[in-house]
Formats: structure tokens, C-alpha cells, sequence
């Protein structure tokens, strides 16, 4: 299994950016609930956003109502929207499937989003 996370940049507070999760085989992408987790300088990894096989989504407090997770089974790709950016969502974003992260397993290299204030 591979995920290569894309989309990550430098953008002013207040900016957008978003950010793709490609799958390679392996993984049965249309059967795996999707995850996007964030690791801030000098703090642990946490989750930020969730999509199950059906479509439901969850979101951390910090982020709800700016980010949208979404996903397309065709392309096996994951998606994440991040509007209102802030200097907090600095971080280097990464995703998976939550068993496998909760394994420590199949950690791409993530993305890295840095917002200035």
C-alpha cells in the first residue's frame, strides 16, 4: 500500500488550499473509511478528518466548519478542502485508513502546509 500526499504550499492567512491523497493498489480504496491526520511542529500526530465507505464525515472541533473532506472511488483519491487557513493548520498533513494508522502502518511522506500570519 502507498499514499502520496500532494497539494501542500505556503499560503497567507485567510487562503485556501487543497490538498489530494492518491492510492495505490493494495489498498481496496472504495472499501476503506479515509482519514486525514496533521502533525504540528513539535506535536504528535492528529486526526482531522474522517469519510467512511458511505460518505459520512467527521471533523476535529479546530477544523469544522473551514475543512471538507471528500473522496472519489474512481480515482482513488482523498480529498481535503482547507478554506480560512490559520497559522495552527501549520503542519504536515498526511492521510490513511484508520486501522492501518492506528497500526502505524502505510505513512506516506505527507504534504506540508505552512500559513503565515
Amino acid at each position: 500500500v502507498q499514499l502520496v500526499e500532494s497539494g501542500g504550499g505556503l499560503v497567507q492567512s485567510g487562503g485556501s488550499l487543497r490538498l489530494s491523497c492518491a492510492a495505490t493498489s493494495g489498498l481496496i480504496f472504495s472499501l476503506s473509511d479515509m482519514a486525514w491526520y496533521r502533525q504540528a511542529p513539535g506535536k504528535g500526530r492528529e486526526l482531522v478528518a474522517q469519510i467512511t465507505t458511505k460518505y459520512l464525515v467527521t471533523y476535529a472541533d479546530s477544523v469544522k466548519g473551514r475543512f471538507a473532506i471528500s473522496r472519489d472511488n474512481t480515482k482513488k483519491t482523498l480529498y481535503l478542502q482547507m478554506n480560512n487557513l490559520m497559522p495552527e493548520d501549520t503542519g504536515v498533513y498526511y492521510c490513511n485508513a484508520p486501522p492501518y494508522a492506528d497500526q502505524g502502518r502505510y505513512w506516506g511522506q505527507g504534504t506540508l502546509v505552512t500559513v503565515s500570519s
